[in-house]
């Protein structure tokens, strides 16, 4: 079991996360970040989509937060629930497929971390460490789904935080939220050294146009949409 560099797991220590399963890097703490300033009441409802380990859904159920979170990974599953018991708190983990688990409920917050990392192939990978990261060729395979699903699941007055690489396109993302009656705005932008991810393919993501030659850095950004009252 690997344990973070920084302490998300609250009482019960450091966060577990066992191989294959995210281990939560800038991505996961710039939206943790966000969840922070959001002005959650006790027992306001949250979905964590792709949770991973759980960082950001043991974050919110530490606020007081009603706390659901989902992941396709069942080491992923079993690891948040492990987590949560560590931590002495309340989630409910389930297995499945984005959204999918989620159906017919209603949030006042969802968060996520999709997969947004372009990769050869426009399918992303079914099994294995890779499929926390890739996410077909333009990086979307996920983050489109989410933008097209997320409304639903949101009360009027919720809000969708997101966070993603700016590589696989904040405007489309923003535009596609838009299209579903939400009202999206970036946030949060921080650029952080490519990792060995994106460094083993820089050479194909020049090629596809994706990154500039020579770029050793990518742009993360926070998406936050809003459902109109």
């Amino acid at each position: 079991m690997t344990t973070l560099s920084r302490d998300t797991g609250g009482a019960g220590g450091p966060l577990m996360v066992p191989p294959g399963v995210y281990l939560p890097q800038e991505d996961t703490f710039l939206l943790a970040e966000a969840l922070d300033r959001e002005p959650l009441k006790p027992g306001a409802d949250v979905l964590d989509i792709g949770t991973g380990g759980g960082a950001l859904a043991l974050a919110a159920a530490r606020r007081g937060a009603r706390v659901t979170a989902v992941d396709r990974a069942w080491t992923a599953v079993l690891a948040a629930r492990l987590n949560a018991a560590r931590a002495r708190l309340t989630v409910e983990v389930l297995h499945g497929d984005l959204l999918a688990p989620a159906a017919g409920r209603r949030f006042d917050l969802i968060v996520t971390n999709p997969p947004y990392v372009p990769a050869p192939g426009s399918h992303p990978p079914r099994g294995g460490p890779a499929r926390a990261w890739d996410a077909g060729s333009d990086g979307r395979a996920m983050v489109d789904r989410i933008c097209a699903g997320a409304g639903a699941l949101l009360r009027p007055g919720g809000a969708l935080l997101l966070v993603h690489s700016a590589v696989c396109g904040a405007e489309l993302t923003l535009q596609g939220l838009a299209r579903t009656g939400l009202e999206p705005a970036v946030t949060d932008r921080r650029w952080i050294p490519f990792g060995p991810v994106m460094r083993s393919r820089a050479t194909w993501l020049e090629g596809q146009g994706l990154i500039a030659p020579g770029q050793e850095k990518e742009e993360l950004v926070i998406i936050r949409a809003r459902r109109p009252q």
